[in-house]
């Protein structure tokens, strides 16, 4: 368990401290791609080591695990989120520093800006609700954190970084899924949303339910 909370610290100290407060520093140090590559293998190194950790630690109950309905309707509109995230236009994903002036809404941006970050964030809770006990806790806790608060700070640099165009798009979008559109700043077109993305997701959802057991 000791080596579990160590791992658990470690990967939400790497999101909040290495890519929030000291990125600057880094960056003006290694270089954007340097500060990618160190990051990138920090966080390999972290992801091993939580798996390994929660592979061992004990099994010590908290509360009473939620029905397996819950886990697989939050996991599947996981997938879903993932599978459109994909797209090479939406501006919270890597690389958005390289769009022009005016950033595009468009697509699964009309309903939430961060689609995969929300896809990590149901995964985790999906686990965490039907895996009452402190390992879980420690690793999916970890995993939901660092999605939640990666939302706030990709809002934070892009704004930093693209300005006005970031406010305009920022103000047509929003991070909670259809907050935009409930509050009228924002528009749903589902004739947007790819077909075969969706087939993906529930492609991808059916291949984790089926290899779920051996991994």
């Amino acid at each position: 368990m000791l080596s579990l909370i160590l791992a658990a610290l470690f990967w939400v100290v790497l999101h909040l401290g290495v890519a929030g407060p000291l990125r600057p520093a880094l960056v003006g140090r290694l270089g954007e791609n340097g500060y990618r590559g160190l990051f990138s293998a920090l966080s390999a190194v972290g992801l091993v080591w939580l798996i390994l950790a929660y592979r061992d630690a004990p099994y010590e109950p908290l509360w009473t695990p939620a029905p397996f309905w819950v886990s697989a309707v939050l996991v599947f509109l996981g997938f879903v989120l993932l599978a459109y995230s994909l797209g090479p236009s939406n501006p919270t994903q890597v690389g958005a520093e390289r769009m022009g002036s005016e950033l595009p809404v468009h697509g699964i941006t009309r309903i939430t800006r961060h689609p995969m970050l929300w896809a990590f964030a149901l995964w985790a809770a999906a686990h965490l609700a039907v895996n009452g006990h402190w390992a879980g806790l420690l690793l999916f806790g970890a995993v939901l954190v660092t999605a939640l608060n990666g939302m706030v700070s990709i809002d934070r640099k892009r704004a930093a970084r693209l300005g006005p165009a970031w406010d305009a798009f920022a103000r047509r979008t929003s991070r909670l899924p259809f907050a935009a559109v409930l509050a009228g700043r924002g528009e749903l077109k589902l004739g947007e949303l790819a077909l075969w993305r969706l087939g993906l997701g529930i492609v991808l959802f059916v291949a984790a339910l089926w290899l779920h057991g051996f991994l």
